[in-house]
């Protein structure tokens, strides 16, 4: 990023800002994403609870889970669009307001409807958020680390999951479901203090239309980008999701052991975060095929070698290190699919992200309800092998390449 750099909308110069200036709004980005990441998936350890209190069926109390995701892909482009001409700073704390919100009425909810639509504003939140944030990393710091900050927001993904989602769930059972929401709201709430004061002026760069939406998706190397994304995420959440039935039925691991197991995956996560965030500038291509690469190998193995818990745990090491870096190489390559228009990017890898999280949960669902576990897993398995596939042809040069990938 050159000393200044000039809004396309405003015409005015961005001013520069010291190298650690930006990192206090980095974390800041960071605490958003995470706490949006544990809203999402706080109904996972408190499904039963809830549903019993509404009375309605698993199925009915599973629309918690399923509906965010496909509500952020829509979000993503609208709310994107509807505020392309807004300095994104108010934005964000508009929609960390939204998420505080939703939260509380889910909390306070006297009907399952009500909890419904809370669900609605997580997921406009979702498509809203991640849409602006995700890409903020190189207008917050100097250029020579950008990937460290990428890797520091991105950490949010396997942090929800390690810290906030079991964190919620203890806290649901010791003082019940509703308690667990009010605690995210609050959370949400200094997290809001926290952008409102670290987050610095931050004009739109470029207006986010429809129209360039449109251009992008009419770029080859978008749709590459959106390929390997759909590929990779639908591998892993048609498998992932149904992790512990697996562990139930085919290693026969008890709750403790299964927690146990979902921690140590977490923390791997976390791992190949930063390492995806240190790779993954100088070699996206690379980080992105070794990512689908590892996760076909976990995936495929498990039903052989995961009949034993040590080796569904050494596994499971080797897969959260995979998908940890997942989020920050698919964002890199839609970045470098589209230089001129990072923003435009970020929604496109939201909402093509987000949707397929749905429909992975989807399609693993309806196979498991068919087959079994390890079917499951090799089918996820089998997807994973099209990525490593998709990446291979993009290397022999039959695909386009991102602006800035290296070359064979």
């Amino acid at each position: 990023m050159p000393a200044t750099a000039t809004s396309a909308i405003s015409g005015h110069p961005l001013p520069s800002r010291p190298p650690l200036a930006g990192w206090p709004a980095v974390f800041s980005v960071m605490l958003g994403i995470f706490a949006i990441v544990t809203t999402e998936i706080l109904p996972i350890g408190l499904l039963t609870s809830i549903g019993s209190d509404f009375t309605v069926s698993d199925g009915m109390a599973g629309l918690m889970m399923t509906m965010p995701g496909f509500l952020a892909a829509v979000a993503a482009p609208l709310v994107t669009t509807a505020t392309a001409r807004f300095d994104r700073r108010p934005v964000l704390c508009v929609l960390m307001l939204l998420l505080a919100l939703a939260n509380f009425l889910a909390a306070a909810a006297s009907d399952y409807w009500l909890v419904l639509i809370s669900r609605i504003m997580v997921g406009i939140t979702i498509g809203g958020f991640w849409s602006i944030g995700a890409g903020l990393a190189e207008r917050l710091v100097e250029p020579a680390s950008v990937g460290r900050a990428t890797a520091v927001i991105f950490s949010a993904v396997p942090l929800g999951s390690v810290l906030g989602v079991p964190a919620g769930t203890l806290l649901g059972d010791l003082a019940g479901w509703r308690t667990a929401f009010t605690v995210m709201g609050v959370l949400t709430v200094g997290v809001l203090v926290m952008l409102f004061v670290f987050l610095p002026p931050l004009p739109p760069a470029r207006a986010t239309g429809l129209r360039v939406l449109g251009g992008m998706l009419r770029g080859a190397a978008t749709r590459v980008a959106l390929l390997l994304t759909f590929l990779i995420v639908l591998a892993h959440f048609g498998t992932y999701t149904y992790v512990t039935p697996f562990l139930e039925q085919v290693t026969h691991a008890g709750g403790g052991l299964i927690t146990a197991f979902l921690l140590l995956y977490g923390a791997a996560g976390i791992l190949g975060n930063f390492l995806g965030g240190a790779w993954v500038a100088r070699h996206p291509r690379g980080v992105l095929g070794l990512a689908a690469g590892l996760i076909a190998a976990a995936t495929l193995l498990l039903p052989v070698l995961g009949r034993w818990e040590a080796g569904a745990v050494v596994l499971l090491v080797v897969w959260g290190i995979a998908y940890g870096a997942v989020p920050v190489a698919s964002q890199t390559w839609f970045a470098r699919s589209a230089p001129h228009a990072p923003e435009a990017a970020s929604v496109l890898f939201t909402a093509s992200f987000q949707a397929t999280i749905s429909l992975g949960a989807l399609a693993g669902g309806v196979a498991l309800d068919r087959t079994s576990p390890s079917t499951v897993m090799l089918l996820g398995g089998c997807t994973a092998v099209l990525t490593v596939l998709a990446v291979g042809a993009r290397f022999a040069g039959r695909l386009p390449a991102a602006d800035g990938d290296e070359r064979p």
